[in-house]
């Protein structure tokens, strides 16, 4: 890079910092030209110091590559998982400060949790670190329930709900630890005579307010779904499948393990508890997903619309966020076996 920085600085005139500039806009245009960009790309360029010490830039310019939010094809290849923050961000005091008033709606207050090498004595202080390490100060501010389902096939955490109250201090307290089903990964034909990838793709969901059933039966898979909790998720222009419901049948038996056609199974008890939990406490305004109309997709990664102002755009649902990620807890929770 330096060879070539200085090939090109022999023009009049020309100091290293305009070079590094016209370099960077080459290099972004041809990356501009991949049909389409398929990964994040980050390019630091740095010219040699003698040309750094002429120019009024800073001696590195750094470029980021965001592609197109794209729908999954079919079959459905498995979702990158949500970016999780590492844990040598400023400690927080366990206190809130006196210039933060909850009942003013500020941002509440976010307790760190305690460091990864730190004990851990069970497994809900592991997933609890887990989730709160992955959750953004947006997403403390908009929602109150947090269900964290890991789709792991193995692990300590593997194959389980885990439901999170958020306190009025921004805390997250355990209500629920529930053995669950995710989708079975595989490549099935439905009883309709049509393939299909039983998948349940990794992501940030919202519950549909308008797609909750005591009593639902799936034509596609002729399969009963009590307590149906849809997700609110649109992909190519439709509303997905994808719910949270009681296991039926032989499935019930299969809970811990990976079973599903794509839902979230949990024990017919267990379902019924949760419908009526969130039914009953957590309506209210929450976050609207960002929504790409070129594919006709709505993000499940985490990112949400914004107002002119750069305030969260809110919509009429329910205060729960559901974190699926393909995360067994071999790293945190070692210590436990």
């Amino acid at each position: 890079m330096a060879a070539t920085l200085a090939a090109n600085s022999q023009g009049p005139n020309r100091t290293g910092a305009e070079v590094l500039l016209q370099m960077t806009q080459d290099a972004l245009n041809r990356m501009l030209r991949l049909d389409p960009p398929s990964h994040v790309v980050r390019l630091t360029l740095t010219p040699p110091e003698d040309r750094v010490a002429a120019s009024n830039s800073g001696a590195s310019v750094s470029i980021t590559i965001l592609p197109d939010l794209s729908p999954e094809s079919a079959p459905v290849p498995p979702l990158p998982e949500p970016p999780v923050p590492q844990m040598a961000e400023p400690r927080i005091p366990n206190r809130a400060p006196p210039d933060i008033d909850i009942a003013r709606n500020d941002l509440p207050f976010i307790p760190m949790p305690p460091p990864l090498d730190a004990p851990i004595n069970d497994r809900a202080t592991a997933v609890a670190i887990r989730l709160r390490a992955q959750l953004t100060p947006e997403m403390l501010q908009g929602f109150d329930l947090f269900l964290y389902i890991s789709k792991a096939e193995r692990g300590p955490l593997a194959q389980r709900m885990y439901v999170f109250r958020k306190t009025r201090t921004g805390e997250l307290n355990l209500l629920y630890d529930w053995a669950a089903s995710t989708g079975r990964e595989q490549n099935e034909v439905t009883p309709r005579g049509v393939r299909s990838f039983t998948a349940t793709p990794a992501g940030y969901y919202q519950i549909d307010p308008d797609r909750m059933y005591r009593a639902y039966h799936s034509a596609s898979w002729d399969q009963d779904m009590p307590h149906s909790l849809f997700f609110s998720w649109e992909r190519e222009g439709l509303q997905t499948g994808l719910a949270i419901h009681a296991a039926t049948g032989d499935d019930v038996a299969r809970l811990g393990r990976r079973a599903s056609a794509g839902c979230v199974h949990l024990s017919p008890q267990n379902a019924a508890t949760l419908y009526q939990l969130i039914r009953a406490d957590y309506r209210g305004p929450a976050p609207r997903f960002s929504y790409n109309p070129a594919t006709q997709t709505m993000s499940n990664r985490g990112a949400f619309m914004h107002d002119a102002a750069g305030r969260l755009k809110m919509t009429d649902g329910y205060r729960v966020l559901v974190d699926i990620e393909d995360y067994g807890g071999e790293n945190i929770v070692a210590s436990l076996f």
